[in-house]
């Protein structure tokens, strides 16, 4: 039987094409703010994307402050350092340019900037902020984490040395700008991480408990885009062709995933980063097809549309095996002892992948023997 399910349109305003992020000012201007607050990281600065960006506002006489030091797997102790300087500059609406560490903080940021009295950690959807977060312009440069279609960013605590979800119902970012060649300056590497971040959002979708036939369509059309573009794009960094069907397909599995959840890759990549301090895509290419084969008992009709999505025969193992060859034609998958996973750590990162919400829509509810299982395995 389909699952019953509500649907809300989304209200981000999205933005798509070469060039797109020219019409920067025109969506600032339509918020009618006129302080805007940069955030990203170094790498963005260094490409010279954040120098175009704040060209093109000023160009408009739209005053700007940027704040360049957004690291992967961002922390609260970050997400607050960084508000302290937007409300000093007395922001009135943040662009989030950069990857997910960039768009996630940009969550806790607009929040903590409208209530300065509070720390980010606070912000985990256990309480009602006094005041509504920040309007938010998402400008993604890598193909990712979909993060611009939600209103949730992924934050270490290091205080319970966990991952949380920081953000609220204001914290959706109003506009995305989805600009294909802000994209083409990022190296192989991270390319192909983001890639399969998308990838498996785009999987995961598609077997959660959440999962619905919207959800579906999304995650169906995601894994056709992202299969086909992402070897290009690792391989021609600058064929701008491939870069838009990756923002495309990772924007499309990002809807996917903020209707239906995710499941068991991300509740272990997730304890893996906050153990570790792995990349989060990855994390996520080390497990996924084995999470994959430990799922296809209970989902393997599903996994065979993957494989037709892929180009490869309708049939669940086909389906795993392709996407194992695609990680690894991309020289994204690693062992988890090349990022410092040892044996003896295997039975805490397990408990934190059980605590985490994500595990619980899952196909397969795993025990934790299964879950060690699972990461010794990838040893």
């Amino acid at each position: 039987m389909m699952n019953a399910f509500t649907l809300t349109p989304g209200s981000v305003n999205i933005r798509f094409g070469a060039g797109s992020v020219a019409q920067l000012p025109e969506v600032v201007a339509g918020l009618n703010k006129k302080k805007v607050f940069i955030v990203t990281d170094p790498g963005v600065a260094a490409a010279g994307v954040l120098a175009k960006v704040e060209a093109i506002l000023a160009s408009a006489g739209i005053e700007t402050a940027s704040y360049t030091d957004i690291k992967p797997n961002p922390t609260t102790t970050l997400i607050d350092a960084a508000a302290k300087v937007g409300v000093s500059f007395g922001a009135d609406c943040i662009v989030a340019l950069g990857g997910g560490s960039s768009l996630d903080s940009s969550k806790g940021i607009a929040l903590v900037v409208a209530n300065p009295t509070f720390s980010s950690a606070k912000f985990d959807y256990s309480i009602t902020p006094d005041r509504p977060a920040l309007p938010i312009i998402a400008i993604p440069t890598t193909s990712g984490t979909g993060s611009e279609t939600n209103n949730w960013g992924v934050i270490d605590d290091p205080i319970r040395q966990c991952k949380f979800y920081v953000g609220d119902a204001s914290t959706t970012p109003v506009a995305a700008i989805l600009d294909p060649e802000l994209t083409v300056g990022l190296p192989p590497r991270p390319t192909a991480g983001t890639g399969i971040d998308a990838l498996t959002h785009a999987i995961e979708s598609l077997t959660s408990k959440g999962r619905t036939p919207v959800s579906a369509a999304y995650a169906h059309e995601a894994i056709k885009l992202i299969s086909k573009a992402l070897p290009i794009a690792v391989k021609e960094g600058t064929n701008v062709d491939a870069r838009g069907d990756m923002l495309m397909g990772a924007h499309l599995a990002g809807l996917a995933l903020t209707l239906s959840g995710l499941g068991l890759v991300h509740g272990i990549a997730h304890s893996v980063s906050a153990h570790v301090g792995a990349a989060h895509g990855e994390a996520l290419a080390t497990v996924l097809p084995e999470v994959m084969e430990f799922n296809a008992r209970e989902v393997s009709d599903i996994y065979a549309t993957v494989g037709n999505d892929m180009g490869v025969s309708a049939n669940s193992a086909t389906a795993i095996e392709a996407v194992r060859e695609l990680s690894d034609s991309i020289n994204i998958r690693n062992s988890l002892s090349h990022y410092g996973v040892k044996q003896e750590m295997i039975g805490d990162i397990a408990k934190t992948v059980l605590a985490d919400s994500v595990t619980s829509n899952n196909p397969i509810a795993p025990t934790e023997g299964e879950v060690q299982g699972i990461l010794t395995s990838r040893l």
